[in-house]
């Protein structure tokens, strides 16, 4: 099957996220210099990891978006509702979750492992990935 970007057109995100139904298994959309923006269906639990070399940014697209933090100061949750954004600071473990089937755009560096470098037991509803194109 084609892909269903050209980088010389605009990408619709509602026809990127009608694309697929997994969740917890992002698509890359684009890139940005060496940033993958991906696009996410979520709903649930993901699990607690860090990224050690890079920063998670978070938009949420639709539905609200859930991210527990365990911070020097202690653990915190910080609840994204539809059209909010949040950076979760390199090194920080962090856990989203999702109360209701929710939609999110993710920027990482390309190759960024979506369980980050330090996890917990990735669990079947979880795909550990670097991303997936869409199609």
């Amino acid at each position: 099957m084609e892909p269903i970007t050209d980088p010389r057109q605009p990408i619709s995100l509602d026809h990127a996220l009608a694309s697929f139904t997994e969740r917890w298994s992002p698509r890359i959309v684009t890139t940005v210099n060496d940033y993958d923006v991906r696009v996410a269906k979520v709903e649930g639990e993901h699990l607690w990891h860090a990224h050690d070399h890079t920063d998670e940014f978070f938009l949420v697209l639709d539905g609200e978006l859930h991210i527990a933090l365990r911070e020097p100061a202690g653990e915190r949750t910080v609840v994204l509702p539809r059209g909010s954004v949040f950076t979760v600071p390199r090194g920080i473990a962090h856990k989203p979750y999702a109360r209701v089937p929710t939609e999110i755009l993710v920027l990482e560096p390309s190759g960024t492992l979506t369980v980050g470098d330090r996890h917990d037991e990735v669990p079947a509803h979880v795909d550990a990935t670097t991303g997936h194109a869409l199609s």
